[in-house]
């Protein structure tokens, strides 16, 4: 079993299933659109840098708020989610900012952003699990 398949296994059993699982594909479209260095450059023009940079390090990840998910992605983006998964916005922040976290730290596992083709291959197992 791969870390990704790990993940969405957690996701599916923390919250029951339908939700955390959607909440995989819709984080794998996320950092598709916006890449691993994408993402970590809006959350560091956010403030948010040694956050973001702690999952793309070696090191222990820091945590992220459901505050700080709707500030960086924005209220448009986060809603936008959360209609997809039918859940709330405060719901659709929450299951991202315990996944993206993971996600990206699974992705990066040397430290640093993976090639094109190593991003795409893990986004695509990611938005299978989450279909």
């Amino acid at each position: 079993m791969s870390l990704l398949d790990q993940i969405a296994g957690q996701a599916a059993s923390a919250l029951g299933g339908n939700a955390s699982q959607g909440a995989m594909g819709e984080i794998s479209e996320l950092v598709g659109a916006q890449g691993v260095d994408g993402l970590v450059e809006k959350f560091k023009a956010n403030g948010l840098g040694d956050v973001a940079s702690s999952w793309v390090g070696t090191g222990k990840n820091l945590p992220v708020s459901e505050a700080q998910i709707a500030a960086v992605l924005g209220s448009p983006q986060v809603t936008s989610i959360a209609q997809s998964l039918g859940v709330s916005p405060a719901e659709a922040s929450k299951l991202i900012a315990t996944y993206l976290p993971q996600v990206i730290d699974k992705l990066t596992p040397d430290g640093k952003a993976p090639s094109p083709d190593m991003l795409q291959q893990g986004l695509s197992m990611l938005k299978g699990l989450g279909a």
